[in-house]
């Protein structure tokens, strides 16, 4: 769907990176540029084998991999030369350094009016901490999150995986899009699109926003319930599993009741009514808590799946690769690699009926496509390139 399109990923780590995956998944010609010698530093980011990054090898599929010093000024104006041939520049360097360089939205205009950039930061392109170096972590901290998460009385808690990062990059994707529907659909010229790794989470975090804006409240920490729904929760279960039930609906709610044999409470007025049972959530909380307790998983939810309630297994990594749903769809697949032999890696994750995404390959090697790109974009010789990481501009 994206074919004869260009990005261009300047950007490192996670956020910004991702974005340019999502594109290569459907088509877009991807070209990752990475600092010699050293490259992109999720390469040696998290699990390794035989000394390859795994992560690397999944957030780097379908991309074309050169090596380019942007600290330097051959290498700047090498960068410029290939915006030249892009549709898309995606960056996470700190504003003032990319101005330093000559690499801002307004530089690049310059050379392609075209161009669209994306700049993902930690904190955006304005304000007070526009220029200070932002992480996941911290915006997983200052959208609300870690406040909200974890057990009444425990510590604020941050996810074991890129939360912040992940939101971020889907909604910078879009971003891209929308830009380029404008460009090219309504003649307009490209444009800066600013994303931040705190304002996206945020944005999923609005009813804490809606209550206190309206009703004063600062809601706590309250580990797997939530105030707006009952029952809602994880429950053990009799063989050490667990389950997780959502009643977020009033017929849910009642099914629930039902399904465990207590058509009284589906009868009784204080918790058939959606806003008296969140008065009792606690005792609900206690019901359903013991009723799990005394059936093994398969049981439980042989009989919460009989009477259409919303349950599902708490799952780890070895139940969801062998998930027969998500094997219907298709949700892992196994490629080729080069270094690491036969991976399983998630597949891209919209589907279409007219089109389909596709993993032609795993990360690369460093520079693997210097001679390919400079030379089809560029024009250089081999000679020219040889030159080039002689003097280590590439």
């Amino acid at each position: 769907m994206l074919d004869g399109l260009r990005v261009l990923d300047l950007a490192t780590l996670a956020a910004a990176p991702l974005v340019a995956t999502y594109l290569g998944e459907f088509g877009a010609d991807v070209i990752k540029v990475e600092q010699p010698r050293y490259g992109d530093p999720i390469r040696s980011w998290g699990n390794q084998r035989d000394g390859v990054g795994l992560m690397w090898k999944s957030i780097s599929r379908n991309k074309r991999s050169i090596t380019l010093d942007m600290r330097c000024a051959e290498g700047q104006e090498l960068v410029r030369r290939l915006v030249q041939h892009a549709d898309v520049a995606i960056f996470n360097t700190r504003p003032q350094t990319l101005r330093k360089w000559g690499l801002d939205y307004e530089s690049l205009r310059a050379v392609n009016e075209r161009i669209i950039v994306l700049h993902i930061t930690g904190y955006g392109l304005t304000g007070p901490k526009s220029e200070r170096p932002g992480f996941g972590t911290l915006g997983e901290a200052m959208s609300g999150f870690a406040h909200l998460t974890g057990q009444a009385g425990g510590p604020p808690t941050l996810p074991p995986f890129m939360l912040a990062d992940g939101v971020a990059s889907l909604n910078a994707a879009y971003a891209v899009l929308m830009a380029l529907y404008r460009r090219d659909v309504h003649a307009a010229s490209g444009q800066l699109i600013d994303v931040n790794l705190i304002d996206p989470l945020a944005r999923l975090l609005e009813q804490a926003l809606l209550g206190y804006d309206q009703l004063g409240l600062v809601p706590t920490r309250s580990g797997n319930r939530w105030d707006i729904s009952a029952p809602r929760n994880t429950y053990r279960t009799a063989d050490g599993r667990w389950l997780a039930m959502s009643g977020s609906s009033p017929a849910l709610a009642l099914r629930v009741f039902r399904a465990i044999g207590r058509d009284d409470l589906a009868d009784h007025a204080d918790f058939s009514d959606p806003q008296r049972r969140l008065a009792r959530a606690g005792e609900i909380d206690a019901v359903v808590a013991d009723w799990v307790a005394a059936r093994s998983l398969s049981d439980a939810m042989a009989i919460l799946e009989a009477h259409d309630v919303a349950a599902a297994p708490v799952y780890d990594i070895t139940d969801l690769v062998r998930d027969a749903q998500l094997a219907h769809r298709g949700v892992f697949v196994t490629v080729a690699d080069d270094e690491l032999g036969p991976m399983t890696v998630q597949a891209p994750v919209p589907r279409f009926s007219a089109a389909e995404a596709t993993i032609d390959h795993l990360g690369p090697k460093l520079g693997q496509h210097n001679a390919e790109v400079y030379g089809e974009l560029l024009g250089l010789s081999v000679n020219d390139i040889d030159d080039l990481h002689a003097r280590g501009v590439v």
